[in-house]
């Protein structure tokens, strides 16, 4: 076969295997998919917009299916894994859907609404733990390859560690990321499920890209080494190893040219 070779202790691409993608539709997620696809895996893309899942097939030149659902709603959910389970089984699950807020607690207009803080932790934690508690029980139907019936890796952030000024929400939904990825992957052991988070810093998304020429030099210049944002394709190779290596278990791994964000 040729292209790259996925593993679970193994060669996940012989086994046709599945990958879904929560926020697959853009930014890292996207850039996943991608590389999964150029490997051998079948991705399935999971995101809220029907538009831009249509774009996402166009950039995987067709190789994938797109299923609009948000992640904190458990029909949605369940109907995409249904659609990734036509297509074979599924193996891989990486949660990348997300969505960040940037308020002060308390700020001039007084405390930060309750509304805000809550979608941020219903979409980045919540979200998360749905889409991978649902994928987790039909991987469990699965006969292991190679002693292992999958893997799930989630995507947290760098602010889990140093949330900055008006950062409270993203930060505490990403810290809560990292705080269950041991006990997710103590809970599937038995079930031959292994979890990891990845952490990044400063990466180039569709968000960051928009971002004035000023803002961007000026977060630059506070990466040690190499001095410059990731690139998606940077998160991808991780996750591909991560596929690939079966000792990558309940650990959370920073992906950030030695980063630690300041204050602000």
């Amino acid at each position: 076969m040729t292209g790259r070779q996925h593993a679970l202790g193994g060669d996940l691409a012989e086994s046709g295997s599945v990958a879904l993608i929560a926020g697959g539709t853009s930014g890292l997620g996207l850039a996943t998919a991608r590389r999964l696809a150029d490997g051998g895996l079948f991705p399935v893309l999971l995101g809220r917009s029907p538009e831009r899942g249509k774009l996402a097939l166009e950039h995987l030149d067709g190789r994938g299916a797109f299923v609009p659902a948000d992640v904190v709603d458990e029909h949605d959910v369940d109907v995409a894994l249904d659609v990734a389970e036509q297509h074979g089984p599924l193996r891989v699950v990486v949660n990348c859907a997300g969505t960040a807020h940037a308020a002060r607690t308390v700020g001039r207009d007084g405390p930060m609404p309750l509304r805000d803080f809550q979608v941020v932790i219903a979409t980045d934690l919540v979200g998360t733990f749905n889409v991978t508690r649902l994928a987790a029980e039909r991987m469990t139907r699965l006969d292991p390859v190679y002693g292992q019936r999958g893997v799930v890796i989630n995507c947290a952030s760098v602010a889990a560690y140093e949330g900055q000024i008006g950062q409270v929400a993203y930060a505490a939904a990403k810290a809560g990321v990292v705080g269950m990825t041991l006990p997710l992957a103590r809970d599937l052991a038995g079930l031959r499920i292994r979890v990891v988070t990845v952490a990044p810093g400063l990466f180039e998304t569709p968000l960051t890209l928009t971002a004035p020429t000023e803002l961007r030099e000026q977060l630059q210049s506070q990466v040690p080494h190499p001095r410059r944002f990731g690139q998606p394709s940077e998160f991808a190779a991780l996750v591909e190893h991560i596929i690939a290596n079966p000792m990558l278990n309940g650990e959370t791994i920073r992906l950030d040219a030695a980063l630690r964000l300041p204050t602000r």
